[in-house]
């Protein structure tokens, strides 16, 4: 999704990509998070200072892995948040830790469970600015 924000994000109109389905996690430590919330944080170094970018990752159930969490949000802040704070994206998500780290720089989404599982949902937003 970086990727896709990052060949389309001047390219003059505002637009959204839609993905759904559900992502595999390998884990190999015993951090808190869900397949959602590693997805956002995985792109949140791609979109690093790419001001007219969101990205965004829900589970339609309501529940991401074992957390509180529906799934994360990032954007242009995000990575330099967490290098302020001294964490490195990619121990994060080699620790499978991306729900503290979402947490701390307020990218955690909380809706609470909805009972009803169809799929996970990824939205990228790019917003043009307005012509005059």
């Amino acid at each position: 999704m970086a990727s896709i924000a990052k060949a389309h994000s001047h390219c003059g109109n505002s637009l959204a990509f839609l993905a759904d389905g559900e992502t595999v996690v390998q884990l190999t430590e015993h951090g808190s998070g869900g397949r959602n919330q590693e997805l956002a944080l995985a792109a949140a170094e791609g979109i690093a200072g790419l001001d007219n970018v969101l990205i965004f990752s829900v589970a339609s159930d309501g529940t991401d892995g074992s957390t509180d969490a529906v799934g994360g949000i990032v954007d242009r802040f995000t990575w330099s948040r967490l290098e302020k704070a001294g964490l490195s994206i990619h121990q994060i998500l080699a620790n499978n830790s991306a729900y503290h780290a979402l947490k701390q720089v307020d990218g955690l989404i909380r809706t609470g469970p909805i009972g009803t599982n169809v799929n996970d949902v990824l939205v990228l937003l790019i917003q043009q600015a307005e012509r005059t």
